[in-house]
């Protein structure tokens, strides 16, 4: 049960020593009822007083891992329903399915597809994290080679293993241990051998039944078997019904504060469709609505651009924009004699403006200074995309020993900035572009016959 701010501050040492952050106790303690600050950070609190608010302040969702190292991922711990009220703070993973059913071709075409997914959108590295591995011939043998192909082939995937077969469970967990995988099968006719495994080996265990409401007495069962590091699955194989059950198991958690569904939980939308087209709808939706681990029959790079730029987008904070890192960025073969652009560090402004600019195939620089991670015309106006950010911006990455040409080209909604500009930065020109990007390889093409004439 949840501690208010007052039961909190009576288990503090009362000290006022302002180590936490925080001027008093008091004020310490009502941050951490909210959520807000962390307990740790008070130096001097028993580690009784530590474990009795680590289970009170605990979020009603579990927060569980699986993987190792590099390539360890957490799940769960959300805290609210809608993204607009707090962040979603850990995204979900995508999981290509293999069956030790399919053929050779298929697995490899698979496996490519897997390997071709390897790229960097704003500063994170976009690649598929896990491999659903599913046991459908109970051949112990034939389901081991395939997990040991697949991993050997593409070493950055965590495995899921998929069977309710303790025996066989514990075969492929003999040559994947390392990887930490997600071990998923525990129903109520295996759930005590299933812990058993996922406790020895410290394992994420999927646990499955046939709707909500047995699941719900499967997962009473497997907790006061002591074990509580758990993903779920009611079973739905319809958009419909796997909708219902994502949203209910969420909501009961965390409006009803149900800690028994307080898990994280997984979406088969290999399943629920054969059309590709229709699994990746399917998988945006789950994106949103609220898989954390989202099993997809096969993921080409098509498919992934989608995917993925929704998912960063979702798990990012809405009251922080998506920035990418102030420099000046090279695109193209640019030199010395190369145009210099400069627009704003909002990241969808760049990537629309980066692309343009390539499209062009004229080689240039992007400036970027600190504009707070707005738009152009936001920026402008909140007073951070200004003529002493750009001057700024210009002697700290070196502008002036990368280019021979003292004109920069800005955005043509910003106009007004380029008396400001010029008295900034004597000696420089600014060159009024166009207010649209889509407008660029055009002037930049007539920019470029005009330098050259000239």
């Amino acid at each position: 049960m949840a501690l208010n701010g007052m039961q909190i501050y009576k288990l503090l040492p009362r000290k006022n020593c302002k180590e936490c952050g925080f001027p008093t106790c008091l004020a310490f303690a009502m941050k951490l009822a909210q959520g807000g600050t962390e307990a740790e950070k008070c130096p001097y609190m028993s580690e009784e007083a530590k474990a009795q608010l680590a289970e009170a302040t605990a979020p009603p969702m579990k927060t569980v891992k699986f993987g190792r190292g590099d390539t360890e991922y957490t799940l769960g711990g959300e805290t609210v329903l809608f993204r607009h009220e707090k962040t979603f703070v850990n995204r979900p993973r995508f999981a290509i399915l293999f069956s030790d059913t399919m053929t050779e071709d298929e697995i490899k075409t698979r496996i490519d597809h897997i390997n071709a997914i390897d790229y960097t959108r704003i500063n994170e590295e976009m690649y598929i994290e896990v491999g659903a591995f599913r046991c459908e011939s109970q051949d112990k043998d034939k389901f081991t080679s395939l997990i040991k192909n697949v991993t050997e082939s593409c070493p950055k995937i965590v495995p899921m293993i998929i069977t309710e077969n303790p025996e066989i469970a514990k075969a492929a967990l003999d040559i994947s241990a390392e990887k930490r995988p997600i071990l998923f099968g525990a129903t109520a006719d295996n759930y005590e051998d299933m812990v058993k495994l996922a406790k020895e080996n410290n394992l994420l265990l999927g646990v499955t039944a046939d709707g909500k409401e047995n699941l719900y007495e499967l997962v009473q069962k497997i907790q006061n078997a002591g074990y509580k590091e758990l993903l779920l699955d009611a079973k739905s194989r319809n958009l419909k019904g796997a909708f219902d059950d994502m949203v209910n198991i969420r909501r009961t958690a965390l409006l009803s504060g149900d800690r028994t569904f307080g898990y994280p939980t997984a979406a088969f939308v290999c399943d629920m469709s054969t059309d590709k087209m229709m699994q990746l709808a399917c998988a945006s939706l789950f994106v949103e609505k609220y898989a954390s681990i989202i099993v997809l029959s096969d993921m080409d790079y098509a498919m992934a651009l989608p995917l993925f730029a929704l998912r960063q987008n979702i798990y990012t904070d809405p009251q922080r924009p998506m920035r990418i890192e102030q420099d000046v960025y090279k695109i193209g073969p640019a030199d010395e004699e190369s145009p210099l652009l400069v627009t704003v560090d909002f990241a969808l402004t760049y990537f629309i403006v980066s692309g343009e600019v390539e499209r062009s195939k004229v080689p240039a620089w992007i400036l970027i200074p600190d504009a707070g991670g707005y738009s152009v015309l936001t920026a402008w106006a909140a007073g951070k995309f200004n003529a002493k950010s750009i001057a700024k911006a210009l002697k700290e990455f070196d502008v002036e020993n990368k280019v021979k040409t003292r004109e920069m080209i800005i955005p043509g909604k910003v106009a007004v900035l380029k008396a400001d500009i010029e008295d900034e930065l004597p000696g420089w020109k600014v060159i009024v572009g166009p207010e649209e990007a889509a407008a660029l390889p055009n002037f930049l093409k007539k920019y470029k016959e005009q330098n050259k004439a000239s």
